[in-house]
Order: structure tokens, then C-alpha cells, then sequence
């Protein structure tokens, strides 16, 4: 669907009502065995898509299976890191996916910092906006090879593809190449997702002032760039909820998700969204006590205050409300981002009380 034309918070409960928003699962498993009756479940429940990540398993594989077993569902990368891998062997995985899903896969991009790049990838870390933006542009040139039978030549500081034979070449795509939507915090990657994404994927610890007063401008600069508008850019965010049905399930939840903020907030590069709401100094101590490992002082350094700018808190029946009210005019797709165990009856209530804003 197409995002918004205007970041302006809705001011009226016809604007919210208006402002449709789909939403997303994370494809979260304990093994490839189990995805199939997973993704039957999650589009039986009435989700629209399901992502998966760069954690303990490949992004790719769960989404094979997931697309064998689906009709309807969005399937997408969110994400997978780019740096850890070659424009070609990107642009094959999300080639083979587009086509096995008939068109309904998406690729999600991000970049990881450069200790992970480096020491857990073993592969060169520089420039990240600069090498995110021309990753994409490879992509691209090498799909218009498959897809238009065109020499392939691109030449960039970064990556170079000037070899393809028709052994290589899958030729052309029934449903073309997929939809390319970058994950960024900072305002260079953001530019980046303006100029050259086809969506935007805002990050969990994202606030909504960050959002409007620092990331948009940004992204708006980028898509002047390419000659575009808002209304050409899909944006999604994994909001993070302090969810439950009473108060000790609601204090629970609050409690791992301060420890979420903090482990969020420890790591250097996102320094800038605290800096946005004057809290940059604790970034700092943060990443002192992440170093010791003292896990515990870290989640107490986030105060009540700070835990209600970054997540959205509510009963299954009001935290699609909030959700609206917060940031409706502003995304496209939204998932809850949970980093505790939830009872699985709350989100039949938690879809239902969205059906207004669908």
C-alpha cells in the first residue's frame, strides 16, 4: 500500500479511522520444522505479512517454507544484513523468493554495526550509507540484467558485477525483481532508504519525536533526491508494547522491555535518538555497565518517563488506540515488538481492536 503523503498526526477520530495500517509478525520459530504450521496460523489469524530476522537462524530459509504454505501473506526480511553478504548471492536468494512467493516477498536490508560486520561476519566494514546505498544499486543492476538480457556492468567504490553467462542468468521474472526496503536509526542510512528504498524500516528503539523531527526530514531529503514523494515509500515499525491484562502482567512486561530500551540504548550508534530527548549523556553509562555485564543496573537506568517515549503500553483493547494515535499517519505496516513471553490468546483481541484502523 502506499505510505502517507503527510506526517501530520492525525487530529480527529475520522482521520485515524482513515488511516489504514496492516499488520505484520515476526516469522519467530524454534526451527525450520515448525515454520509451515506457523505461517498457516499466522495468516488464519488475519495478520497481513510475516518478517523474519538476522538472529540464531538464515532470514531466507523459514521464508521458503512460509511461502509454500501460504496465499496472501507479505513476506519479508527484517532484516537481513546486507555487509554480511554479496550484492549477487542477495539478489539470487530474493530473486528465487519473489518468484516462489508470486510476487509477495520483500527484501528488508540492514546494516549491523562494525563489530558484528567484522568479527562476526569476518567480512569489510565502511562508509555504511554510502556502501548501503550502492549494495541496492547492484542489486538492481543485476536483476535488470535477468530481467531485460542486458550485459551486466556495474562498477562501484564498493562492489563491482561485470560477469554474467547464460549459465548464471535465471532470465526473467514472472513477477520482476522484489521491492528493496532498508532498516535505519541514523539520518545518513535514512537519506539512503529515501533515495533508493522502496520502504523504510524504522527501528524498535525509535521514538515518535525522533521520528517526526529527525529521521523525516531526512527521508524526505532522499526522496527529493530520486524525484519522489512519501506516497511512493512504504514505511513499517516494530513498536515496542508493554502489553498484558492486568497490572502484574502489564509490570512484568515493563520491566523486560526496560531491559530492551537499555540494551538498545548501550550501543554507540544509537546514541542519537537519546541525544533527541536530552538523555544523551546516559548512552555512555550504559555501554560501561553492558561491558561488565551488569544487566540488572542497566534496565533500573530507565525510568518510567523514558520507558513510556519509546513503547506504547495498554491492554489488548487499547493498544491499537495508542498505536493510532501515536504514530497512525505516520507508518504503513506495524508489528508489536515483544521481548517477553505473551499469552497467544491476546493477539486475536489485539488484531480484532485494530479492525477500525485497517
Amino acid at each position: 500500500m502506499a505510505s502517507r503523503v503527510s506526517a501530520a498526526r492525525p487530529t480527529s477520530a475520522e482521520e485515524l479511522l482513515s488511516t489504514a495500517v496492516k499488520i505484520d509478525a515476526p516469522l519467530v520459530t524454534t526451527g525450520l520444522d515448525v515454520v509451515p504450521a506457523t505461517a498457516r496460523a499466522l495468516e488464519a489469524a488475519g495478520y497481513d505479512g510475516v518478517y523474519t530476522f538476522e538472529g540464531p537462524h538464515d532470514p531466507f530459509f523459514p521464508l521458503v517454507l512460509a511461502a509454500h504454505e501460504t496465499e496472501r501473506l507479505n513476506l519479508a526480511t527484517a532484516v537481513a544484513i546486507a555487509f554480511a553478504r554479496s550484492p549477487m548471492t542477495v539478489a539470487n536468494s530474493a530473486y528465487d523468493l519473489t518468484r516462489l512467493s508470486c510476487g509477495r516477498f520483500a527484501l528488508g536490508l540492514g546494516s549491523q554495526i562494525k563489530p558484528h560486520i567484522e568479527k562476526r561476519f569476518s567480512m569489510p566494514w565502511s562508509h555504511p550509507a554510502p556502501r548501503m546505498r550502492e549494495f541496492v544499486l547492484a542489486l538492481h543492476a543485476i536483476w535488470d540484467a535477468w530481467q531485460e538480457s542486458t550485459p551486466l556492468h556495474f562498477d562501484g567504490n564498493f562492489y563491482s558485477h561485470s560477469l554474467m553467462t547464460p549459465f548464471f542468468d535465471p532470465g526473467p521474472n514472472p513477477f520482476g525483481s522484489p521491492p528493496v526496503w532498508l532498516a535505519g536509526v541514523g539520518p545518513g542510512m535514512t537519506e539512503v532508504a529515501g533515495e533508493v528504498g522502496d520502504g523504510f524500516i524504522v527501528h524498535p528503539f525509535t521514538t515518535e519525536r525522533y521520528l517526526r523531527e529527525y529521521l523525516w526530514p531526512h527521508l524526505d531529503r532522499g526522496l527529493a533526491r530520486s524525484g519522489r514523494t512519501r506516497a511512493d515509500l512504504e514505511v513499517s515499525f516494530p513498536v515496542m508494547v508493554v502489553i498484558g491484562r492486568t497490572d502484574e502482567d502489564l509490570a512484568a512486561a515493563a520491566i523486560a522491555t526496560k531491559a530492551q530500551i537499555a540494551f538498545y540504548g548501550s550501543t554507540p550508534a544509537y546514541r542519537v535518538v537519546l541525544e533527541a530527548h536530552g538523555w544523551g549523556d546516559l548512552q555512555g553509562e550504559l555501554n560501561r555497565l553492558s561491558k561488565v555485564g551488569d544487566w540488572g543496573a542497566m534496565a533500573a537506568a530507565i525510568d518510567d518517563e523514558m520507558l513510556a517515549t519509546f513503547a506504547v503500553r495498554g491492554t489488548p483493547k487499547e493498544i491499537a488506540a495508542t498505536v493510532a494515535q501515536r504514530y497512525g499517519a505516520m507508518i504503513d505496516r506495524v508489528a508489536f515488538n515483544t521481548p517477553y513471553t505473551v499469552d497467544p490468546g491476546i493477539w486475536p483481541e489485539v488484531l480484532d481492536a485494530f479492525s477500525g484502523y485497517r
